[in-house]
């Protein structure tokens, strides 16, 4: 409706063939494969310290995202490519412009006009191109109309009426809109002769973009004084939203066409809309997810060549370490036979001998953590229950619960311990999937073992209690099918998103006695825990926690 418009950009400062791959799906239409070669294409960059063509990946994969349905995604993505751009740097500012026009067309879709202005308005400011400079001005036109602020959007479009007589097309964009912009501020305005103005215009320029736009707005001019007209121009509507393959504009066009049509035909109408929202609803939601699954798959492959590559080095070291201790081996046997093998025996036995020491030692402390936190935790269970007449159910379950978990980190610390990032992150994975089954789909993203590296061991410990919790509380109360989980670190901080498609909660503000748990553990360790939920559109979980 708005006319918005992105840019792709393309860059060559390096080469790279998964770039040319991703343009080429991109001019194919072929969605997932570009967002794929991006992504590809941005790695590559990173280890070349290519700052601007990482950018302009991100950049691409936002606008793709967006386009696809995927908001929030849109911004996420956008958002980073902000870090990697300069804004003292003027070969960065058209980056720039092009990524907050897309920042704010993600979340003017998402219905925050407020926000969507700020992103315009930097859009505006980062502008080098005078064309594009009054698009974002006229988006941000929309952005005022929506927020029925019409004085402003009536200014806005008076200052560049006069700066685009010039190009026929734009001249009919801000026209029409100029038009609408009165007419809705004062119903009495006659804006029929501007409107028809500029869809001769846009007749004769076949742009069918424009031509959608002034149908809806001559829709919505006549519904109330000639309806027979507006049925007409919603059914104009809707035969150029199917030519452009427009999904959005065919939903509104029907929407259009059931409020104006008679009885009989409203209902087939109706029929036809119900099923392209639905379908047009299970097309954003596996856009999102497809993305989401992209991008894990991307950084899982990365982890893996990561881990292969550690393994190569750790097995050449091991090799080089084993001809070293061979050859000095032989050489003290050849010195000394006797005495070496003597040496040998000797430290064989006291290594047996401390090693056995060390068993017992951790035994025992099992032992009496056993006695101590678990026997103990399950009779002061049992004695609440012999001596109570009104027995709380619900709080002797939150106790044998907490006994339970007690007695899970007790197992936990007498498992063979790996080296400490590696086995961190394979006990996170372990905790995290431990969860899942056929009816809960847990995806993991960003559990690296270099993720935890300078990590506090009291901070890992206070993550996993709080991870825990939050799977719990998944499984008695989300009603979800599908829970991600994405580490990541960004400026000394360590953060950790949760991500669900459950029921949502009612309050956030109003949480059980496992959420508040999570909220007190995250303030021991100096950390923050923000809850974000709509009832029914599930809940999510963003946690930072300082780690320098």
């Amino acid at each position: 409706m708005s006319c918005s418009e992105n840019h792709q950009n393309k860059t060559s400062v390096t080469y790279n063939p998964d770039t040319d791959s991703a343009y080429e799906y991109l001019d194919r239409g072929i969605s997932d494969s570009a967002f794929f070669a991006f992504n590809k294409a941005k790695d590559v960059y990173i280890e070349a310290n290519d700052s601007l063509n990482v950018a302009n990946c991100l950049i691409n994969m936002a606008i793709t995202q967006k386009d696809q349905g995927d908001y929030f995604g849109a911004q996420e993505t956008a958002l980073q490519a902000v870090d990697y751009l300069s804004k003292n740097n003027p070969k960065h500012h058209i980056y720039l412009s092009t990524n907050y026009n897309n920042l704010g067309a993600a979340t003017g879709k998402l219905n925050d006009f407020e926000q969507a202005l700020v992103f315009y308005k930097l859009a505006l400011q980062f502008s080098q191109d005078s064309l594009n400079g009054l698009i974002y001005q006229n988006n941000m036109a929309i952005c005022y109309q929506n927020l029925k602020n019409y004085d402003k959007a009536v200014q806005i479009y008076a200052d560049i009426y006069d700066k685009v007589k010039d190009n026929r097309k734009q001249y009919a964009r801000v026209l029409s809109n100029l038009a609408r912009t009165k007419w809705l501020a004062d119903p009495t305005y006659p804006a029929a002769e501007e409107l028809l103005t500029s869809l001769a215009i846009r007749k004769e320029e076949n742009d069918l973009w424009g031509l959608n736009a002034s149908y809806v707005h001559l829709a919505d001019y006549y519904a109330d004084v000639r309806p027979d007209s507006a049925l007409w121009y919603a059914k104009k509507m809707y035969e150029t939203a199917q030519k452009i393959q427009s999904p959005d504009d065919q939903v509104h066009a029907l929407s259009k066409l059931i409020e104006l049509s008679p009885e009989g035909k409203a209902k087939e109408y109706f029929h036809t809309y119900q099923l392209l929202t639905d379908s047009l609803q299970q097309a954003r939601a596996a856009a999102k997810n497809q993305f989401a699954l992209i991008r894990y798959e991307v950084e899982k492959n990365k982890a893996d060549n990561l881990r292969l590559q550690k393994e190569n080095a750790e097995k050449i070291n091991r090799l080089t370490r084993q001809r070293f201790f061979t050859g000095s081996l032989v050489f003290l046997l050849l010195l000394s036979s006797v005495g070496g093998r003597f040496w040998y025996k000797k430290r064989k036995q006291r290594l047996e001998l401390e090693a056995q020491h060390q068993i017992k030692a951790s035994q025992l402390k099992t032992s009496r953590k056993v006695h101590d936190v678990v026997a103990n935790g399950i009779y002061r269970v049992m004695s609440e229950i012999e001596n109570k007449e009104n027995i709380d159910r619900e709080g002797i379950l939150d106790k044998l619960e907490g006994v339970y978990h007690k007695s899970r980190d007790i197992s936990c610390e007498a498992e063979e311990s790996l080296p400490a990032e590696q086995a961190y992150a394979r006990q996170i994975t372990e905790l995290l999937t431990s969860f899942a089954n056929e009816q809960h789909k847990v995806l993991i993203v960003g559990n690296e073992s270099q993720l935890w590296d300078d990590v506090d061991e009291n901070i890992k410990t206070e993550i996993s209690h709080v991870l825990q919790e939050l799977m719990v509380n998944m499984r008695k109360h989300s009603n979800t099918d599908q829970v991600v989980i994405r580490f990541e670190k960004i400026d000394a901080h360590l953060k950790i998103y949760y991500k669900d498609n459950g029921v949502g909660m009612k309050n956030v503000n109003s949480q059980g006695n496992g959420l508040k748990n999570t909220v007190s553990r995250m303030k021991n360790i100096k950390g923050q825990i923000t809850f974000a939920s709509e009832l029914g559109k599930g809940l999510k979980i963003e946690i930072a926690i300082p780690i320098s």
